[in-house]
């Protein structure tokens, strides 16, 4: 059959013989935070599931911040569905006041709760590509029909009858370049991931040597803090913005004492000189020379200033990697790269992370049935999030895979608009561990590493 733009082509139905959708489990990708509360939700819904984990243990990101202390106490920290299961089980909960370090989250709650899973929980299993069996993003009829299909790194694949999406973002951080784009040279170059370990297993990599950090958030601060313990080691620290306001905050006024405090030391260390704060730094060029790396800053006005440094800690914030999904129908914020529902709520021109109002599955929904991106990742660039409303997101979406829509609407989240970060608790633990300072949406750091938890840079509790 010809049109006026040649052959018609013809829509083939898919097998009947493949497995229809209700017939399938869904597929959680990530064993963090957010992917295990998933996977507890549908247990306690009675719906089969398989979490895909790209790394060899469950919270492998948490893993890489190990060191680091979070803002927010256990209670907030730990999901109510999941603290059923593990409850029944025999386990016993960490004091719900302790801050734990992320190595402490995985031990007391992450591991304990994927063991509970079993085999559910595949580990080394790294997602490349998502689909719809049998047709690409464009093939309409039936297309709501068909399975979702997953194909991993090393070729093998299954088929979900829905996708919940918590891989995060810790892996897909931003570039050092201050346009957005990589700087000239950037990957010729070593240039350390946000919150290294800088005053443990990091220690001989940093101690003694020239050390740029770049960035405003609270990753950035956490690292400075860290560097002015080691000896004979000179911090420069860089920023776009004219001055350092944002990162110091509000001192002692802060409503959350420990991002105070971490931002009235971070200003007497600038201030005795101790840090070099370089304002109005646009990353623009990279290169080595034979006296280190010098880093090149070019502003709007084509001014350009420059360091020569022997490391680089790039804590500039990250974003979402959605080309997993690139073959489905995303309704994508063409700002923050959330769905397009979502990214009033969360703006961080207009919302703090305690301001942020309770979200579920509509708010989540992409023109794609069944496909969902939760946690941090459902946030795209915004730094406001926090675990506690990643498990309100899943609770949600988990309820309308059940067909529960009355609970998926129901969504619910009481938090304090400054957060849920104690003067009293901050304040004893200190006197117990360090200070606790803290980065993205929910981790601290400082003598003893603290943050705030969403692995991306920002300066909520989360």
């Amino acid at each position: 059959m010809s049109g006026c733009c040649g052959p018609t082509a013809v829509e083939l139905e898919p097998s009947r013989q493949a497995a229809q959708p209700g017939d399938l489990p869904t597929v959680v990708i990530g064993a963090g935070p957010v992917g295990l509360a998933a996977a507890a939700h549908l247990t306690e819904r009675g719906l089969d599931f398989v979490v895909l984990e790209a790394g060899e243990q469950a919270g492998a990101s948490v893993s890489q911040w190990g060191h680091v202390r979070v803002f927010s106490p256990y209670r907030y920290n730990i999901d109510a569905a999941a603290r059923r299961l593990l409850e029944a089980d025999g386990w016993s909960a960490p004091d719900p006041d302790w801050l734990p370090t992320g190595a402490e989250l995985i031990d007391d709650y992450l591991a304990p709760l994927a063991k509970l899973f079993g085999d559910k929980v595949r580990l080394g299993a790294k997602v490349s590509v998502i689909s719809r069996l049998g047709y690409d993003r464009v093939r309409t009829a039936g297309r709501d029909d068909a399975p979702f299909l997953i194909r991993l790194a090393d070729g093998t694949e299954l088929t979900a009858r829905a996708i919940i999406d918590a891989s995060g973002t810790y892996t897909s951080p931003n570039v050092l370049g201050a346009s957005g784009l990589p700087a000239h040279g950037e990957h010729e170059v070593v240039v350390d991931h946000a919150l290294p370990d800088v005053l443990g297993a990091d220690r001989d990599r940093y101690e003694g040597k020239r050390v740029l950090v770049v960035g405003a958030g609270h990753s950035a601060a956490t690292t400075l803090l860290a560097l002015t313990e080691l000896d004979d080691t000179p911090i420069t620290w860089a920023i776009r913005a004219g001055d350092a306001a944002r990162t110091y905050g509000g001192g002692e006024a802060d409503a959350l004492p420990a991002r105070g405090a971490l931002g009235t030391r971070l200003r007497a260390h600038v201030a005795s000189g101790r840090i070099q704060l370089l304002t109005g730094f646009f990353t623009h060029r990279v290169h080595a020379t034979g006296q280190g790396v010098e880093v090149v800053s070019r502003d709007p006005s084509g001014r350009e200033q420059s360091v020569t440094v022997d490391r680089i800690v790039s804590a500039t914030g990250y974003r979402p990697d959605h080309s997993i999904a690139s073959e489905l129908r995303l309704d994508l914020d063409p700002v923050l790269g959330s769905t397009r529902a979502l990214a009033p709520l969360i703006d961080p021109n207009q919302h703090s992370c305690g301001t942020v109002p309770a979200h579920g599955v509509d708010e989540l929904a992409h023109p794609e049935p069944g496909y969902y991106a939760v946690g941090v990742k459902s946030y795209g660039r915004a730094p406001t999030f926090l675990m506690a409303t990643g498990y309100e997101q899943v609770r949600s979406v988990v309820a309308a895979l059940a067909g529960d829509w009355e609970a998926a609407r129901d969504v619910q989240l009481d938090l304090p608009e400054t957060g849920v970060c104690s003067s009293n608790l901050a304040e004893a633990q200190e006197q117990r561990v360090g200070l606790a300072t803290g980065i993205s949406g929910g981790l601290l750091s400082a003598p003893l590493p603290l943050a705030t938890v969403s692995a991306g840079d920002g300066g909520c509790c989360g």
